[in-house]
């Protein structure tokens, strides 16, 4: 079955590019040049994933981002934007893109990002009921409900953009193991490039900031300096029949 992209972009020749390319990959696509038109498209549904430009004539991508992310939780959002500094991949993140790509960016790479995405859909709706039904993960206050996606610490629940997720739940299933930025890059988000282990930062850092007590001395997301990172041991998961 072909999937269906939302593509947002202002500039119709890269949007007529990154269309060309989708139907290769067995994607139909779908262009909206500002943000009324990506609104219009998006609400009359069928969206798989969404190609959104951070600067549109007359919107700001993020408040569409939010929007988007609001009306669908799992749906794979991937952001592209001329701003390259680490504050603005941040904002980007945190209002709940699962990705980003740099302009100029190479149209191979954004079809990599883009298929990793699919795979990482793909692989939570192939889940077996069973592999899944109330799968707890707990460790030192911290409650990852997995087939509900919800993380609780202390009690109080934490809000988590689909990426952050599953970087949290990769790391919690595998305590005491430490995975160098390439290897996240590659486990997490599917592709490994060379020059993107800061993806992998701003992820860890924003992860960190929503659910360790304090940040800058971690609890649970542990910095192992010289390799990378691991989660602290010691944690216990649970699973009903």
């Amino acid at each position: 079955m072909r999937r269906k992209v939302l593509i947002v972009e202002d500039e119709p020749d890269i949007a007529r590019l990154v269309q060309e390319h989708l139907a290769d990959i067995g994607c139909d696509a779908v262009i909206a040049g500002n943000g009324a038109t990506a609104r219009e498209l998006f609400d009359a549904g069928g969206i798989d994933l969404v190609v959104l430009d951070r600067m549109l004539p007359d919107s700001d991508g993020l408040v569409l981002c939010r929007e988007f992310r609001q009306a669908a939780a799992t749906l794979p959002i991937l952001m592209l934007t001329a701003k390259s500094t680490e504050l603005d991949r941040v904002v980007g993140l945190e209002v709940g893109a699962d990705d980003y790509l740099v302009k100029p960016f190479s149209v191979a790479e954004l079809l990599a990002r883009i298929k990793a995405l699919f795979r990482r859909v793909d692989a939570l709706r192939q889940a077996t009921p069973e592999a899944v039904v109330d799968e707890r993960i707990e460790h030192d206050g911290l409650v990852i409900d997995v087939q509900r996606r919800q993380v609780n610490v202390a009690d109080g629940p934490v809000e988590l953009t689909a990426r952050e997720f599953d970087l949290l739940l990769f790391f919690a299933r595998q305590p005491g193991r430490v995975f160098s930025r390439m290897q996240l890059l590659d486990k997490v988000w599917g592709y490994n490039h060379e020059g993107y282990e800061h993806t992998v930062n701003s992820h860890i850092n924003r992860l960190r900031a929503k659910i360790e007590p304090d940040p800058s001395n971690p609890r649970y997301v542990l910095t192992v300096w010289g390799v990378g990172y691991k989660f602290a041991e010691t944690v216990t998961a649970m699973a009903s029949d």
